[in-house]
C-alpha cells in the first residue's frame, strides 16, 4: 500500500481547501486512501446511445448524441424557464432549465455534437429532459470515464455545494492519473491463483471506470474478498494470540460435584447437543488458556443446566464460579432454579442484585473472600469494587450484548491472583469466560462480530417438548379468538396477552393496554376470571406483586407490554396472544412466543394484527408462522434489518464495512474465512515467503483502518 496513499485529500487536483473540508465532514474522507475507497452505490449503464425515435414514455435514465440549435425562454408564474430544442437524425426534444440559464446559455456551443443524459419526461405530446448532463461528444470520447458511470453516496450538503456526482468522478479520475492507477498487491500469489481474482489495481479501476458488466463483478468480487479476508484474518489471529498469551486457571479433573450431579441428580437426560457442548466447554477448561466462548441456544434449549455443570467443574477444581444476568428478574429466575440443584449437591449459594440489603451484602462479602460461598448469581451488582472472591474461576454471563466491554473486563479482574516466578510480580488470572445468548445469531454475523469467541451451538429441544402452534388472525376473528382463551382456561390453563411499547408513542401504547384490558375484563368477568396487568408506568413493587399472582396461578391472565419479553417461567401459561404484532421485530416476537411451551402441554401463540399491512410485517408474520428455528428467525431479521439494529450500538461498529455486506455476500464471507483460517493454520505468525504479502497489508491495516478498534 503506497505512502502516498495517506496524503491528504487536500492536495488532489480538483479538491482545494473548502471542497476537503466538505469530503471530511460530510462524508469522513481525509485522505486518498479514504477516496479509492468511496466506492459507488449504483451505476449507470452509458453503455448505449438512443434515437431520439426510440424514446419510451417511462421514466429510465437515457443518453443521446445529438445538437443543440437554439434556445427560447418561457415566462412561467415563478420567474421564468430555459428551453433548448436538442436534435437527431430522427426527431428533437426539449431540454429544460429552471436555473442557471445564464451560465448555460453561455457555456453551451449550438449546432455543436453533445451527448445528454437524464431523465425523459412527456408532456403535452413532446419528450423533455429537465436539467441534463451534457458534454461536448469530443470530450466524451477522451474521457478516462467508462461507459457504465458509478454513482457515489452523497448528502444534500455536498449537492448544495456543487460537489455534484460529476464532479465527485473528475475528482477520483485525478486520483488514478496521480497515483498512474498503481496500487500495491495486497493477497498472495496462491490465492489469486485458486480464485482466479483480478490483481488489486484492476479491481480499484473497474470498481470506479467499469468497461462492462462483467469486469465489474470480478472487481467488486475481488475487493469484497479482501475486505472480509482481512476482518476474518484479525478475528482469527485475536483468538490464537488470546490462547497462547493469555493463560487460564486449569481445571485439571472432573470430580465429585460433577459426577455426583450427572449420576445421581440430572432431572432429565441431555440432549446430543448439550453433550456436545459441554465437551467443547470441558476441552476449554481443561487447556492452560482462558477459555472465551459464547453458547447459543434458542430459548428453552437448556443452556442454563450446560452453565451449572461448567459450574460444577470449577467447584471439583477449588475454585468459585459466578453468573451474572442483565435484569434483577432474570437473576432471580436462575437463583432459584440453580438453587434447587445445588442444595442436592450442598453447594452454598447467593443471590446480590442492587435490592439485596446491606446485611445481605455484608454476609455476602465476607463469605465471597474466605471461599465459603461457592456460587454468586446476580446483576451488574457483582462488578462492585467491594466484591472480592478468594478465587473466581469460571463467570458466565447471560445475554452478553446487553454489557458493555468495560463492565464484562471489570469481571476479569475478578480472577485468582498468582505470583510469577521472580516472585516480584503479582498477577491476575482472568478466569474462564462463558457468554450464554438466547436470542440466535445468524452464522454469517457470529462469525463477523464474534469470530475472535470460540461458538458452541445448541441446536435442538430437550425430549418432550411438543412445538408451539403458531396462527395469524385479524381482528375481525376476534370473537372466535376470545372463545378458545376461554376453552383454554377451562382445561386449567393460563394466558398472556401481550400489547406493544413504542417510547416515541408511549401514551397511545398506554392507552390501547387500558382499553384492551378492560375489554378483556369484560369478557372475563369477576368473580370467576382473575386477571393480572404489568406495564411500565407501575411501581416495580406492584409489578412484582402482579407477576408473583400471575406465577401462583392465582390469575388466569396476565395482560402486560413487553415487560415479560424476558424472565418469566410459568410453565402452567400455554397461549401466548400478541396484540398489533405488525408493530413487533421478529426476535421479539420469537421471545416472546417463548415464554409459552415450558410444560408438557400443546401450547398456542396467535398473532393478532390488522388488515393494513406493509410488506416487510407480511414476511415477520409468514416466518413466526412457518418456522420456530431461532436461527431461521434470525436469518430472515438480518436480511429485514440489516446487521446494524441487529447488533445493536455497541457492536454494529465492527461491521462498518466499506465494499462487503455480511448478508448479500455470504459465500464470499465463508470463503475468506476458509482462507484466513488455511493461512493461520500453516503459519501463525506469518513469516513464510508466501504469506509476506499479507503480513504487510496486516500491519498497515492495523495502522491505518478504524475497523480493528471496533472488534469485541
Amino acid at each position: 500500500m503506497s505512502s502516498k496513499l495517506q496524503t491528504p485529500i487536500d492536495y488532489l487536483k480538483g479538491v482545494g481547501p473548502n471542497r476537503a473540508d466538505l469530503l471530511r465532514s460530510e462524508l469522513g474522507i481525509q485522505t486518498y486512501q479514504d477516496l479509492i475507497n468511496l466506492f459507488p452505490n449504483r451505476y449507470l449503464d452509458r453503455t448505449k446511445y438512443y434515437k431520439i425515435n426510440e424514446l419510451q414514455r417511462n421514466s429510465a435514465e437515457v443518453q443521446i448524441i445529438g445538437n443543440i440549435t437554439g434556445f427560447k425562454e418561457i415566462t412561467q408564474k415563478r420567474g421564468k424557464r430555459l428551453v433548448g430544442t436538442f436534435q437527431d437524425e430522427t426527431g428533437r426534444i426539449e431540454l429544460v432549465w429552471f436555473r442557471g440559464q445564464k451560465w448555460i446559455r453561455d457555456s453551451i456551443k449550438p449546432n455543436t455534437p453533445y451527448v445528454i443524459f437524464g431523465k425523459v419526461n412527456w408532456f403535452n405530446g413532446v419528450f423533455s429532459m429537465p436539467h441534463p448532463e451534457f458534454e461536448l461528444l469530443s470530450v466524451h470520447e477522451q474521457n478516462l470515464s467508462s461507459t457504465m458511470q458509478a454513482v457515489y453516496p452523497s448528502t444534500e450538503k455536498l449537492s448544495n455545494k456543487g460537489v455534484t456526482n460529476k464532479v465527485m468522478n473528475k475528482i477520483m479520475q485525478s486520483l488514478f492519473l496521480e497515483t498512474n492507477g498503481r496500487f500495491a498487491e495486497t493477497l498472495p500469489d496462491f490465492i489469486h491463483s485458486e480464485l482466479k481474482l483480478l490483481p488489486k489495481s484492476d479491481a480499484l479501476f473497474n470498481v470506479h471506470f467499469p468497461k462492462n458488466q462483467e469486469l465489474l463483478s470480478r472487481a467488486e468480487f475481488r475487493l469484497k474478498f479482501e475486505e472480509l479476508f482481512y476482518l476474518q484474518l484479525q478475528l482469527i489471529l485475536k483468538n490464537l494470540i488470546h490462547k497462547s498469551k493469555i493463560k487460564g486457571v486449569p481445571f485439571n479433573s472432573v470430580g465429585p460435584y460433577f459426577n455426583s450431579f450427572y449420576n445421581d441428580h440430572l432431572p432429565f437426560e441431555l440432549t446430543n447437543a448439550q453433550k456436545r457442548v459441554l465437551k467443547e466447554i470441558r476441552h476449554d477448561l481443561g487447556s492452560n488458556a482462558q477459555m472465551n466462548r459464547l453458547l447459543q441456544g434458542d430459548v428453552g434449549s437448556g443452556k442454563t443446566i450446560v452453565a451449572f455443570m461448567s459450574m460444577l467443574m470449577a467447584l471439583d477444581n477449588g475454585f468459585q464460579a459466578c453468573l451474572m444476568a442483565p435484569t434483577a428478574i432474570l437473576s432471580v429466575q436462575h437463583f432459584q432454579g440453580l438453587s434447587e440443584l445445588s442444595n442436592k449437591l450442598n453447594i452454598s449459594i447467593k443471590l446480590l442484585t442492587g435490592s439485596s440489603n446491606t446485611s445481605q451484602r455484608r454476609e455476602i462479602h465476607k463469605s465471597l473472600e474466605n471461599g465459603d460461598l461457592q456460587i454468586l448469581i446476580g446483576t451488574h451488582a457483582l462488578l462492585e469494587d467491594k466484591v472480592k472472591f478468594k478465587n473466581l474461576g469460571l463467570a458466565i454471563i447471560d445475554e452478553q450484548h446487553r454489557f458493555g466491554v468495560a463492565q464484562r473486563s471489570k469481571l476479569w479482574k475478578k480472577g485468582p491472583s498468582s505470583t510469577l516466578s521472580n516472585d516480584s510480580e503479582i498477577q491476575i488470572v482472568p478466569p474462564h469466560v462463558l457468554v450464554m445468548t438466547a436470542t440466535p445469531i445468524p452464522r454469517t454475523l457470529a462469525m463477523s462480530v464474534y469470530g475472535d469467541l470460540d461458538i458452541s451451538i445448541i441446536d435442538e429441544l430437550p425430549p418432550g417438548r411438543q412445538a408451539i402452534k403458531t396462527v395469524h388472525r385479524y381482528d375481525s376473528n376476534r370473537l372466535k379468538v376470545m372463545r378458545f382463551m376461554r376453552d383454554e382456561i377451562e382445561k386449567g390453563r393460563q394466558i398472556y396477552i401481550v400489547y406493544p411499547l413504542i417510547q416515541e408513542s408511549e401514551h397511545m401504547d398506554y392507552k390501547d393496554l387500558m382499553d384492551g384490558y378492560e375489554s378483556i375484563v369484560r369478557e372475563f368477568p369477576q368473580p370467576k376470571y382473575q386477571i393480572s396487568i404489568v406495564h411500565g408506568k407501575m411501581k416495580p413493587v406492584d409489578k412484582e406483586f402482579e407477576m408473583q399472582r400471575f406465577v401462583k396461578g392465582e390469575t388466569q391472565i396476565m395482560v402486560a407490554t413487553t415487560v415479560i419479553e424476558v424472565g418469566v417461567n410459568v410453565p402452567n401459561a400455554s397461549v401466548m396472544i400478541i396484540e398489533s404484532a405488525e408493530r413487533f421485530g421478529l426476535s421479539q416476537l420469537h421471545q416472546l412466543r417463548g415464554r409459552v411451551g415450558r410444560g408438557a402441554e400443546q401450547s398456542f401463540c396467535i398473532l393478532m394484527t390488522s388488515f393494513k399491512l406493509s410488506q416487510d410485517s407480511k414476511v415477520r408474520l409468514e416466518t413466526m408462522t412457518k418456522t420456530s428455528d431461532g436461527f431461521e428467525i434470525a436469518e430472515v431479521d438480518l436480511r429485514l434489518r440489516g446487521p446494524g439494529d441487529i447488533m445493536g450500538t455497541q457492536q454494529s461498529g465492527v461491521l462498518n464495512l466499506k465494499i462487503a455486506d455480511v448478508i448479500k455476500d455470504k459465500d464470499i464471507l465463508y470463503s475468506a474465512r476458509f482462507y484466513a483460517k488455511q493461512v493461520l493454520t500453516s503459519d501463525p505468525s506469518l513469516t513464510n515467503t508466501e504469506n509476506k504479502t499479507i503480513l504487510n497489508t496486516y500491519r498497515e491495516l492495523s495502522k491505518y483502518k478504524n475497523i480493528w478498534n471496533y472488534i469485541s
